[in-house]
């Protein structure tokens, strides 16, 4: 019979639904009956793209020796981290206080009112390795509770109020400058591998926020070295396994220092925040492998990811069961002859490395294709022109990925999340203005529908975007939905001059500052009113500053309200921008790595970026040519505005510092004006003029 979970929303939970475990989903029923026997709660949290979480629930809570301990001892609770980050984050802060680390899936026993007294991530069924098993592990937790019962609630109590102490921040008066940027790459490019790109050893993950920080100081300070980095860096990462070589897109982090053999199950937040940042470096340097890799990852998230009525799906898993590792993505060099004709194999085998020992090690016949040698190396190998050589890898190509698409595929998890959303359409609309890949605004334009549609506002009590699209029974109040798509609706005011997403993004701002704001001045991640009760840990504050590993959401509130006060000229923003930083930034955003996005906010707020405003009716070929060129233009962080002075409502919008444009822009034809936060160039009158004024005006070194 299934269990509880049968009736679930969640992939991940209704996978658990045929097991022998009494699971409850997240909810009152839990606690409540956790209190009325007296008995402590397992708490499992993980998802569906989680290969340990898989592992754990095959050779654990698939088992009825495992399951009738926990029935017998335990009220156990599944949650999935994506539905519910809100649960997730205050579970991971518990548990790693106890043991220093977290991770999935999460295992954590709590007490009847939901506060942790032990826990762990992944326990083996039997002991191994210094580690006991887990059945061993849920014994002696029940033990523990029956024998001392009032020690469990004493640890359990203590660490409670430790947490809630440490889950707030405070304004520490500390004057904001450079300096503390500045700190913050030094950071960055401490950690640098030079040889192989990214930060830090194995395992290594993308930190695209760190790169796009990186992007972002170069353009503004001109440092050769920050650019290095991220170029090197991104190269790499388009070369190595990580990079799904065939279908496009990339894996979430790589097992090996060197990007080639990588953990297989793909996520749209990484993929969004790689889009953005290979779209940006191509704008920056022209390298033609940016904008490769940048349309390799929109023919991914086209093919696997998008809901044909907009938005996007959440993962695609690493693999197809616990007895295989990536083996969708790997080949033999039997499996590519079969594929392959004996002149495309040998060329595919050089630049993919499918000679001697592949990389896995459940299967060291495997291999993870990567760029081992350039067409002109294996043309040189060859003795064959190296026309003829990318021809041979051109058709390779196509034949290995339409073999692939003979093999059963992963798993794709067809939630869509309001703010990992956002997240892909801002990229989309980075990636739109790079040559090539304009129509990535379409896919952009009706994400945003959908998510408008199906996920804003709704009931008479609902302000923001609910957590799940198309789901009115979601969740909603988490900040992390509201600013992603908050900035979405600002980069599609940008991209489209039209004022109602202006509009959506400032009362979406709004709820944000009436709701989430902490006493610091500081964001909570959730609203402070939510639709439904906060059981167990949910009354811990949690202010979140760290790229965790989504984008902070303090980060992200900050530069959304930077972009509102520029758009709207309304200072007020600027200054809630101003208080969030002096609460978060100081102590913080020195981490660097981890905190990038908290750095670029930073960043953006001690040097505003270039703002364009171009007056004139949205319609006007002019207006349209002179938003093509500062859209097409790169300068890192450009705002870009259009302001139309015949249409209704737009009154009051126009910056103070182009006062007096809108009756020229009427009365003589479109023009542009360039603004610093000072000053503000002569109007320009042509596309060409334009592109020369974002290029040159204001620039200053840091």
């Amino acid at each position: 019979m299934p269990n509880r979970l049968a009736g679930a929303r969640s992939a991940y939970l209704v996978s658990a639904a045929h097991q022998p475990v009494d699971w409850y989903p997240w909810g009152d029923a839990a606690f409540e009956r956790a209190r009325a026997e007296d008995k402590p709660i397992l708490l499992d949290i993980g998802a569906v793209w989680c290969h340990w979480c898989h592992v754990i629930d095959r050779e654990s809570y698939d088992d009825p020796e495992t399951a009738a301990v926990i029935n017998a001892n335990f009220v156990a609770v599944k949650v999935d981290r994506d539905e519910r980050p809100d649960v997730d984050v205050r579970y991971q802060n518990a548990v790693s206080a106890i043991t220093g680390q977290g991770g999935w899936p999460l295992t954590a026993f709590l007490t009847p009112d939901g506060h942790v007294f032990f826990g762990g991530t992944y326990f083996p069924p039997d002991g191994a390795h210094g580690r006991p098993g887990f059945k061993q592990v849920l014994l002696s937790v029940a033990e523990f509770y029956r024998t001392r019962r009032d020690q469990a609630h004493g640890y359990a109590g203590e660490l409670y109020q430790a947490l809630h102490r440490l889950g707030d921040v405070r304004d520490t008066g500390e004057v904001l400058t450079q300096a503390l940027v500045a700190t913050a790459a030094a950071d960055i490019t401490r950690q640098f591998d030079a040889v192989h790109g990214g930060f830090g050893g194995a395992p290594k993950f993308p930190h695209s926020s760190a790169v796009g920080l990186l992007l972002r100081r170069h353009d503004r300070a001109g440092d050769p070295e920050l650019l290095s980095v991220a170029v090197r860096t991104l190269e790499q990462m388009a070369r190595g396994g990580v990079y799904d070589q065939l279908g496009g897109g990339f894996h979430r982090y790589s097992v090996d220092a060197a990007w080639i053999v990588p953990h297989f199950e793909k996520m749209l937040y990484d993929n969004a925040g790689l889009l953005a940042n290979y779209a940006g470096a191509f704008r920056a340097t022209g390298l033609p492998v940016f904008r490769d890799t940048a349309a390799g990852i929109i023919a991914y998230v086209r093919g696997t990811l998008m809901d044909a009525d907009g938005g996007f799906y959440t993962s695609q898993d690493a693999d197809i069961s616990l007895d295989d590792d990536g083996n969708y993505y790997t080949w033999t060099r039997e499996e590519a002859a079969a594929a392959l004709g004996p002149d495309e194999l040998a060329a595919a085998a050089l630049r993919y490395h499918l000679d001697g020992l592949g990389e896995m090690h459940h299967d060291p016949r495997r291999h993870v294709l990567y760029l081992d040698k350039d067409p002109d190396a294996v043309a040189a190998l060859l003795n064959r022109p190296v026309d003829e050589v990318r021809a041979l890898l051109a058709r390779a190509h196509e034949r290995l990925l339409a073999a692939r698409a003979g093999r059963p595929a992963p798993f794709v998890d067809r939630t869509i999340y309001a703010g990992w959303t956002g997240m892909m359409i801002s990229a989309l609309f980075a990636a739109a203005r790079v040559p090539g890949l304009a129509g990535a605004a379409d896919d952009a334009l009706r994400a945003l529908d959908r998510v408008l549609r199906d996920a804003y506002g709704g009931a008479a009590d609902a302000r923001g975007f609910r957590h799940v699209v198309a789901a009115p029974d979601s969740i909603g109040g988490l900040l992390d939905d509201q600013v992603n798509m908050t900035v979405a609706l600002l980069d599609a005011f940008e991209h489209t001059g039209e004022p109602r997403f202006l509009r959506l993004a400032a009362e979406t701002v709004e709820y944000v500052l009436e709701e989430f704001r902490a006493p610091s001045g500081a964001f909570y991640d959730v609203a402070a009113t939510g639709r439904e009760p906060r059981p167990g840990g949910l009354g811990l504050p949690y202010v979140p500053v760290q790229d965790a590993p989504t984008p902070s959401g303090n980060g992200m509130a900050v530069l959304a309200l930077e972009r509102l006060a520029a758009l709207t000229g309304e200072e007020r923003y600027r200054a809630e921008a101003e208080r969030a930083l002096q609460a978060c930034a100081p102590g913080r955003v020195e981490q660097g790595l981890f905190t990038a996005t908290l750095g670029l906010a930073l960043e953006t707020h001690l040097a505003p970026p270039l703002h364009v405003v171009i007056v004139g009716p949205r319609a006007h070929p002019n207006t349209l040519a002179l938003r093509a060129a500062a859209l097409g233009t790169y300068r890192h962080g450009l705002v870009v505005q259009t302001y139309d002075p015949e249409e209704p409502g737009e009154a009051g919008r126009l910056p103070a510092v182009v006062t007096g444009g809108a009756e020229a822009g009427t009365r003589e034809g479109p023009r542009a004006y360039a603004c610093t936060a000072t000053e503000c160039a002569a109007p320009a009158v042509s596309a060409q003029a334009l592109v020369e004024t974002i290029r040159t005006f204001g620039r200053t070194k840091a």
